[in-house]
């Protein structure tokens, strides 16, 4: 390229970059890669050796230039091309080269806007700020103990990833976290995601008086995930050892400090943005968990669109007491702060709800800007009678107050508004949001400092017809209901009827969403999917209706009671209920029940009261009778009053009102429960039976598979000798293809063959296949005629009694590591197939233990397509669960094996090898049982 074509070194990295995308699209068109001067061209983008060399071949074209032959076996990165297309002998050439940006504007930019998944964001901050302090967590006594930066988090979770590597947790597996809130559950939670898992945190029980009900509740969590670990702390660690005989999948009960001094292998995954990076649990009922599947591009989504809906500034504070397990303070709070880099002060549930005034001290202190809670949180700050607690206290800096979670109060607002207006809370700050796990967590938001909305409209009109009419000012009982926000940037949300139609301005629906945030569904919980989703919109299971563009969320659908043709919400009424002297606010569950007699369904108001005494608390009674009767023109059919810690609720406070029905209609509503130390004991006895059949089921594996290595021994070193000794390729190999039918045959295998007729038999072809388990060379054997030539691993070649085999029976060794030995492998198979033979190879390669199909390199398909040979595919289905990779424990399965039509090339060139390789892949997917990981580069 003379002097005069010569571009500057920007304009041709760009033009380099392009090339390589384009050759990317066609490599793998479903792939969005981020493709950067520094990437390297086989672990980050994907390119074996032959499509390295097809893009030294175009950049030979565009650019006009002879490159150097020993280019090919040197370069790593577009870089390192890019130096031999400027000749870079000069100092000149050099200089420029510096000048080409690693990652264009990412300094910029103040925020990972480029990264693909949450690991990727905070490795972007560590690079960046590794000093800067992340974290400041509140310890028991109300203080700051400990500041974490971005180095020491990154440290602390390649420590626990080292252990969950050494308990041999394998990427795409789950690991359920059970921490209170501190830096354990921190380097937890990245820890896992760094090994390529998923974390699925749960909490830790709160009470010993309901620990029985909270580790049955747990459990089922636990066997839905498939959990393989479960991180805990030493208090709770037994506890959780007494049910991990009944949790089937659990391997380990382990603390961080367990993990952190174990030396596991500490090499990551290569992770991907439609990876799960969480499983969000929902407050369903105990026996059917619905685990909500986030994926890291679902929660970068929110986390980028709920920052765009707050205008996150640069001195952001956010100050959070909500519990790390529940969405609204791990992905909301706590990944949300990550990703923007603002400092997080944090502190436990537990220390909030003791003291609530430290939240507010905490907001004042560090001059905290955001901060969210539920709309309890507010009412329990009402609480704070003694006015020395709050002397000093400055709230003018805090500007956005989120209410969300649970049902927004109008009273409450009002309230938390007038009491600390004099403590510089302004009202415009007070910011009602409406989120759910299945949309990440942020749905709807208000503009930043227009303060609350309180629409007030018909009671009757609305209970009746649905329709929110804006009220007289003389009304006597009006409804009053919050506005929370706008759709986030990117999301939609629509109200429909009963019968999927959207309804109009002010008409009351079903709330259905959409947007990048959005899950694909529950875990392992298909009905569940298949209710949740209306086409490509989701229904949230509440019900609204939006006037001017906001959102006014009514209740939940299966809580709405419906009495003599009305619809009556529980919340409101709970709340009225509430603020009853002598009920506990926040303690209140209204909820419908079938009458025994007449099937029609009752109001049953449940209530806590510490009154014991029988006169007191018929007092009580009938003034909730009476307050129920002015607020909805009818009675209750039935007051329960219970005592303290009764009324059940979820993880983040919500009134269960379906467990409270349950608990109701089985007659255990006074809340009487076992004592600690009899609940400990029936747990325990609940452990002993799934304890026996576990054992029993250990037993019959390890004989199965003691049996299964001694018939393997028996029939490899037969099999081998025999080999060695018969003459003749044709012969030898007819003998293997019996051995190991006899092998299949006796270790209880079933091998079931489709397609047999499709194998071509008068002419080469070249065989490709997945590569599942350390069977499917037996396989293979057992299934296709004796004429096929093996591909076998160089390294195979140094071992002598394997090399003696293979030399027998006529196998082709490769290199897979030396790129310039692996082109001269690629011409030693063409000769081969000129001879005559057809050639089986696997073009994933290497296999591991996680399932699915990985990107197949091309090796194969150029020596069909230059050979004008067909391919051959074929798909194994059902050896990785057999013996999986880094496992020497078979177990019993079946295995079925689909030899598909032959695919004829259509030319010679790389285009023709880039369609055989795409049919062939499109053919065992479809038949191998496995998840597509085209985009896996690992």
């Amino acid at each position: 390229m003379g002097d005069g074509n010569r571009l500057d070194s920007t304009s041709l990295a760009e033009k380099l970059l392009e090339l390589i995308r384009q050759l990317l699209a066609e490599l793998h068109p479903d792939r969005e890669a981020d493709i950067t001067i520094d990437s390297s061209l086989e672990r980050d983008l994907g390119l074996d050796s032959l499509a390295r060399i097809e893009l030294l071949l175009r950049c030979e074209k565009q650019f006009s230039v002879s490159l150097p032959e020993q280019l090919f076996a040197t370069m790593e990165s577009p870089r390192d091309l890019l130096r031999a297309i400027l000749a870079l002998e000069t100092e000149e050439g050099e200089e420029q080269l510096r000048h080409i940006p690693l990652i264009p504007e990412a300094s910029e930019t103040g925020v990972p806007t480029q990264a693909t998944t949450l690991i990727e964001a905070l490795a972007w901050h560590v690079e960046l700020h590794p000093e800067r302090t992340h974290l400041l967590l509140y310890g028991q006594k109300g203080v700051v103990e400990e500041e974490i930066d971005y180095a020491h988090l990154w440290q602390g979770a390649a420590a626990v990833c080292a252990g969950l590597r050494f308990h041999g947790l394998q990427p795409g597996e789950q690991v359920a976290i059970m921490l209170p809130t501190g830096s354990d559950f921190f380097f937890s939670f990245y820890g896992i995601l760094m090994a390529g898992a998923t974390p699925v945190p749960i909490y830790p029980p709160m009470r010993l008086r309901q620990i029985e009900d909270h580790m049955q509740r747990q459990r089922g969590i636990l066997n839905n995930a498939r959990a393989k670990i479960l991180i805990t702390f030493d208090e709770i660690k037994p506890l959780a050892c007494i049910i991990k005989p009944q949790v089937e999948s659990l391997d380990a009960v382990v603390t961080v400090d367990e993990l952190s001094a174990l030396q596991g292998n500490s090499e990551q995954p290569v992770l991907h943005s439609n990876d799960i990076a969480l499983l969000q649990y929902t407050s369903g009922s105990t026996g059917n968990p619905k685990g909500v599947v986030l994926s890291h591009a679902n929660l970068l989504a929110n986390i980028r669109a709920m920052g765009r809906a707050v205008d996150i500034r640069s001195d952001d504070v956010f100050v959070s007491w909500l519990p790390l397990y529940h969405d609204m303070g791990l992905i909301g709070a706590c990944l949300g702060s990550m990703y923007f880099a603002l400092p997080l002060v944090l502190m436990s549930p537990l220390s909030f709800i003791a003291k609530p005034q430290r939240w507010l001290k905490a907001i004042h202190e560090h001059r905290g800007t955001l901060s969210p809670a539920p709309n309890f949180a507010y009412e329990l700050c009402m609480r704070i009678n003694d006015e020395r607690e709050l002397a000093g206290l400055d709230l003018s800096c805090w500007r956005m107050a989120f209410n969300g979670a649970e049902p927004v109060s109008p009273n409450t607002i009002e309230r938390f508004c007038g009491r600390y207006s004099d403590y510089g809370f302004k009202r415009q700050a007070f910011s009602p949001v409406y989120g759910l796990a299945e949309s990440s967590v942020g749905l709807a938001f208000p503009p930043p400092g227009r303060g609350p909305l309180i629409d007030t409209i018909q009671r009757d009109s609305f209970i009746r017809q649905g329709q929110a009419i804006p009220a007289a000012a003389d009304e006597e009982t009006p409804l009053r209901f919050v506005a929370c926000g706008r759709p986030l940037p990117g999301h939609q949300i629509r109200i429909v009827d009963a019968t999927g139609g959207e309804v109009g301005e002010r008409e009351e629906g079903k709330l259905q969403f959409t947007g990048p945030s959005v899950t694909s569904g529950y875990f392992r919980n298909q009905l569940a999917t298949e209710k949740l989703y209306d086409g490509d919109w989701l229904d949230s299971g509440d019900y609204a209706y939006i006037a001017e563009g906001d959102v006014y969320i009514t209740g939940r659908a299966k809580d709405i009671i419906i009495r003599g043709g009305r619809n009556i919400y529980p919340q409101e009424l709970e709340d009225a209920v509430g603020n009853i002297e002598r009920i506990r606010k926040g303690c209140v569950a209204a909820f419908a029940s079938p009458d025994p007699v007449n099937a029609t369904e009752r109001l049953v108001i449940m209530a806590e009261s510490r009154e014991i005494k029988p006169q007191r608390l018929e007092e009580l009674r009938s003034e909730i009778n009476a307050l129920t009767v002015d607020l909805l023109g009818v009675p209750p059919d039935e007051v329960v009053l219970v005592a303290p810690n009764t009324v059940l609720k979820t993880s983040s406070g919500k009134i269960r009102r379906s467990a409270c029905r349950e608990h109701f209609e089985q007659g255990d509503a006074d809340g009487r429960k076992a004592s600690e130390r009899m609940q400990l004991l029936h747990l325990t006895m609940a452990s002993i039976a799934p304890q026996c059949r576990r054992a029993l089921r250990v037993a019959t594996h390890s004989l199965y598979a003691a049996y299964a290595w001694l018939l393997f021994l028996i029939s490899a070193s037969t099999t081998w000798l025999v080999t060695l000794l018969l003459p003749g390729l044709s012969l030898r190999r007819s003998f293997i293809r019996m051995a190991a039918r006899l092998f299949l045959r006796l270790s209880g295998t079933p091998l079931i063959l489709h397609g047999e007729e499709h194998f071509p038999t008068t002419s080469p072809c070249v065989l490709v296949t997945n590569h599942a388990g350390y069977l499917d060379g037996i396989l293979l054997a057992a299934a296709m005629p004796p004429t096929l030539a093996y591909v076998a691993k160089q390294e195979l070649k140094s071992q002598l009694i394997p090399r003696l085999f293979l030399d027998r029976i006529g196998a082709i060794y490769v290199e897979r590591f030396d790129a310039q030995k692996r082109i001269e492998d690629t011409a030693t198979m063409l000769k081969t197939i000129e001879q005559g033979q057809a050639l089986a190879i696997m073009p994933e390669g290497t296999f591991r233990r996680a399932p699915g199909l990985r990107p197949f390199h091309m090796g194969a398909f150029v020596i069909a397509a230059k050979a004008n040979i067909p391919v051959l595919p074929v798909a194994i289905r059902g050896s990785r669960s057999i013996l999986r990779g880094n496992s020497l424990f078979p177990r019993r399965g079946n295995i079925s094996i689909v030899i598909g039509d032959p695919i004829l090339p259509k030319g010679g060139e790389w285009p023709d090898a880039i369609a055989l390789k795409d049919a062939a892949r499109r053919h065992i997917l479809q038949h191998c049982g496995e998840p597509d990981l085209q985009n896996d580069r690992s």
